[in-house]
């Protein structure tokens, strides 16, 4: 049975109405028989039957023991370093999201948890930096925002060598292109609020664990810290969900288009995505992923933020906005945007340039899509003084 037939059918149909759709509970509580007997709800922050169907469905996806939803990708992350204690350090690759970078630095590093950046695209590097204190190992592959691959399979045997767990942010990919649990990772978290739920109209986290009993742990956590998922959200992801497979193969296939199209254009310096053959660890992205995904970014030889900015404030099809992974493309700064929280010094030296942008590219007709890049890219001063000192000698 193939990956988006099994998808579908892991979705229940309602057992008491017949419902092909899930229903959506929309309770605080449940009633009970007698204290403590129950039909295995006794309030909603503990369980909830449309969130759980949607637990069950992505510990499926990821090929995991279990799955838990949470409010936000950040609160699923949160949960997460929950794990950990006091004295504990995080080994985190360092082209890390700005919102995690944020959530380790200024909240966690005050309870005693350290965190460590280092370029995880080289596995050596991994091995070189992990200390005896190092209990949680914590990836992106691809990255956010330069789309960096890092080799699950090699770090999580360095990490399980010095008995630290793996996690892998694998919202860029979704399970859709890549499953880190079967290479190895032994917690996969997700921002539903991208691909997964897939049409930008709700925010949602999800944990997976790869044992029965690490995910009791985040389950226990869930249920104490309180972040969950709301029903309706809940629903909407599982809808997401149910188109996935098609929604990302046509992204991949769209952004391989961009991206080639955006290696030969005279403004750009360096084009990252994974599925260009020129990618750096292209032949690892190639063994853990089934296509390249939907996220593009570049830099402008001109490099400049006020260049980029020319760029992002004048597309009309591609929308400046934070986020990625919906139906509508999607373009943004992340020097200003996404990774503002950073560091200047940091965020250049993981390689998010002044003139970095990222692009998510949507299910529009690509012919479209690449028409206005061009058009944006076109509106750098550079390229429009070079276009009419060409004209004026011709």
């Amino acid at each position: 049975m193939s990956k988006a037939t099994k998808l579908i059918h892991s979705i229940p149909v309602d057992p008491l109405t017949g419902s092909i759709s899930v229903p959506i509970y929309q309770t605080s509580t449940f009633v009970q028989d007698a204290p403590g007997l129950h039909k295995g709800y006794d309030y909603a922050r503990s369980n909830n039957p449309t969130r759980a169907v949607l637990e069950n469905v992505i510990a499926a996806l990821e090929e995991g023991a279990a799955g838990y939803a949470f409010a936000s990708g950040l609160a699923a992350i949160d949960a997460v370093v929950k794990l950990l204690q006091s004295g504990d350090e995080i080994l985190a690759v360092d082209d890390i999201y700005g919102g995690a970078f944020r959530l380790f630095t200024h909240i966690y590093r005050k309870f005693g948890i350290t965190v460590n950046y280092v370029d995880t695209t080289e596995a050596a590097n991994v091995a070189a930096s992990i200390t005896p204190n190092t209990k949680l190992v914590w990836l992106e592959t691809p990255t956010n925002p330069t789309l960096k691959i890092s080799d699950i399979k090699a770090i999580a045997a360095i990490a399980h060598a010095h008995n630290a767990l793996l996690c892998v942010d694998n919202t860029f990919a979704s399970p859709a292109l890549q499953q880190p649990i079967l290479l190895g990772a032994d917690i996969v978290v997700h921002s539903a609020t991208k691909y997964l739920g897939g049409h930008s109209d709700l925010i949602a986290g999800l944990v997976v664990t790869k044992t029965k009993e690490l995910g009791d742990e985040i389950k226990f956590i869930q249920n104490a810290s309180g972040a969950i998922l709301a029903p309706h959200d809940s629903w909407l992801v599982i809808r997401g969900i149910e188109t996935l497979h098609l929604r990302v193969a046509e992204h991949s296939k769209n952004a391989l288009i961009v991206a080639r199209f955006l290696q030969k254009h005279p403004a750009v310096n360096e084009v990252y995505y994974p599925g260009l053959p020129n990618h750096t660890n292209h032949d690892i992205a190639v063994k853990q992923q089934s296509a390249g995904g939907g996220v593009v970014s570049f830099t402008l030889k001109e490099d400049t933020a006020q260049a980029a900015k020319t760029v992002v404030c004048s597309t009309e099809l591609f929308k400046l906005a934070e986020s990625l992974g919906g139906v509508k493309s999607l373009l943004c700064h992340p020097a200003t945007m996404t990774h503002k929280s950073i560091p200047a010094v940091k965020r250049i030296a993981s390689g998010v340039a002044d003139s970095l942008i990222r692009l998510s590219v949507g299910l529009e007709d690509v012919a479209d899509l690449i028409y206005d890049i061009d058009q944006a890219l076109n509106n750098i001063s550079t390229i429009k003084d070079s276009k009419t000192q060409y004209a004026t000698l011709n």
